[in-house]
């Protein structure tokens, strides 16, 4: 009988004995409950560093270009509580998706005394990784970063250092979805401050930059009256420069048009592989999904 192609993708032993001319290392004894689960990749690290650096970048701008300078206190107050409680729990949810254990399989965990535990009746079909030397639930993956298998692995994410799995996909989900409002936040504060300043400051340079004579304009000037001292007054736009302002600002309307577009496409397509109970692995696999009679959507309780 001929195997299908999916059999040979997941490594399929017809038979218990086989899986005993492999020697198997016992499966190391597992930690405490509560371990932290790190994953140390160069790559996943650096990238890590980067989505927290980029988005305390946008909580810098947006508290110190444009709403700490403004005089419109209700606008300042509303649109910085919303921004910094997006900004904290999209760090929150990153944090969480990039230390929570995906759902690694035990690793060597394919030793023969685990196999005669399994009491497996004749014809019945066993998963095992000749990398990791596990048994494979139905759905686990191998991930070759991890160096373990995961269970219904959909990818591994470098921006979280970390598989999204079966344990973490909720906090993948929600991370994409608060960077996406964060980032379109942004977006539209930026276009608000650009219609502000030229419509307010940057069409006056002196006003600009804070710069002011005392007492009326249209008051007569004298030769020999004493010139009147320049004040210096809050900028109503900015409290830098507006050549500054404009590169921090453009700065930020790139990056968060930039991941507002990647993060809603993350965000979609693991909306539509938990309403499809699917994973992008099993494309080209069995047919995992939900029967008809299962309503999809149902599965998105499990985010909140």
């Amino acid at each position: 009988m001929m195997l299908t192609p999916a059999h040979h993708f997941r490594n399929i032993e017809r038979k218990p004995e086989y899986l005993q001319l492999e020697k198997c290392m016992p499966p190391p004894y597992p930690g405490p409950v509560g371990t932290m689960w790190f994953i140390r990749d160069g790559c996943g690290i650096a990238c890590a560093i980067v989505t927290w650096f980029l988005v305390l970048y946008a909580e810098f701008v947006v508290l110190f270009v444009m709403l700490i300078p403004s005089r419109d206190y209700a606008y300042s107050i509303i649109n910085g509580i919303m921004f910094n409680l997006l900004a904290f729990l999209a760090l929150a949810s990153h944090c969480r998706a990039m230390l929570t254990d995906p759902g690694a399989v035990p690793k060597g965990n394919a030793t023969k005394e685990f196999i005669e535990s399994l009491q497996l009746k004749p014809g019945q079909v066993v998963y095992k990784c000749p990398k990791c030397c596990s048994i494979k639930p139905d759905r686990a993956h191998h991930c070759s970063v991890c160096k373990r298998c995961i269970r219904k692995m959909d990818h591994h994410c470098p921006w979280v250092n970390n598989c999204v799995g079966e344990n973490n996909q909720k906090y993948f989900v929600l991370f994409t979805m608060y960077i996406a409002l964060i980032s379109l936040h942004a977006l539209v504060m930026v276009g608000v401050h650009f219609l502000h300043c030229f419509e307010e400051d940057w069409t006056n340079l002196p006003r600009a930059y804070g710069l002011d004579r005392a007492g009326p304009a249209e008051a007569p000037v004298s030769l020999h009256a004493k010139a009147q001292p320049l004040t210096v007054r809050p900028a109503e736009c900015s409290s830098f420069s507006p050549p500054t302002t404009v590169i921090l600002l453009i700065l930020l309307c790139f990056e968060a048009l930039l991941f507002l577009i990647f993060t809603s496409v993350m965000f979609g397509t693991q909306v539509h592989s938990i309403c499809t109970d699917e994973t992008p692995s099993l494309s080209s696999g069995p047919d995992w999904s939900l029967p008809p009679s299962c309503p999809h959507c149902h599965l998105l309780s499990f985010l909140w």
